[in-house]
């Protein structure tokens, strides 16, 4: 069963609510999750590392609620939240129209070697702050990591529209000659330095889990 992590204060001000844990953890065995656990940054690394290696950690409190296998839709506070609203109706389930494409896609031939298949969609009416944008990437990175199996199956791209134009294409280059700016980058990098950084920080990732 999945764990999600968000933080209470953030979660309650898209409720419109605040709740006392216990009131929290009714809600959840109500609507069918589990509030796992109530932390923070801080008191995790005290029982982990102790109170030296806790100093200047946030306090912030945070709940570790589980989550169905199959509810890809609850991995992020957004999702949590939106669910709870429309259990508690104070809000409708969400309609989603597919509107006629106004934008296309061309797949080229040489792909078919490689990944035959790429879905496209415009969302519109997205406004990002800086922790929702946060939020939106950590949830790609879990979809990327379970149903999408590390990205042997699927990967996930996303683009600001007002920064690219058509034509669009779908093709297969030698990683040196695929060239753009990353989603959380500044600087334009090819595939392959790309790649390079990735791992890096995956490196880095997996030092600090470990620490």
């Amino acid at each position: 069963m999945p764990t999600v992590s968000v933080e209470r204060d953030q979660l309650f001000e898209v409720l419109e609510q605040k709740y006392t844990d216990e009131e929290f953890a009714q809600l959840c065995f109500d609507f069918g999750i589990e509030l796992d656990d109530v932390t923070s940054e801080k008191e995790e690394l005290t029982k982990e590392k102790g109170e030296a290696a806790a100093k200047g950690a946030s306090e912030t409190v945070v709940y570790k609620i589980d989550i169905p296998a199959n509810r890809y839709d609850l991995l992020c506070l957004e999702g949590i939240a939106s669910a709870l609203r429309v259990f508690l109706g104070r809000d409708e389930p969400p309609v989603y129209r597919v509107a006629p494409p106004a934008l296309t896609m061309n797949a080229k031939p040489e792909v078919a070697q490689v990944r035959s298949h790429v879905v496209c969609a415009v969302l519109r009416g997205i406004k990002f702050t800086p922790d929702s944008f946060a939020r939106f990437i950590e949830l790609q990175t879990k979809l990327h990591k379970n149903i999408c199996r590390e990205r042997t199956l699927v990967s996930i791209g996303t683009h600001d529209l007002s920064t690219v134009e058509q034509p669009f294409s779908y093709e297969a280059r030698p990683p040196q000659d695929i060239k753009f700016v990353a989603l959380d980058q500044t600087k334009e990098t090819n595939a392959t330095e790309l790649f390079a950084l990735l791992t890096v920080r995956r490196g880095v990732e997996q030092q600090k889990q470990r620490a």
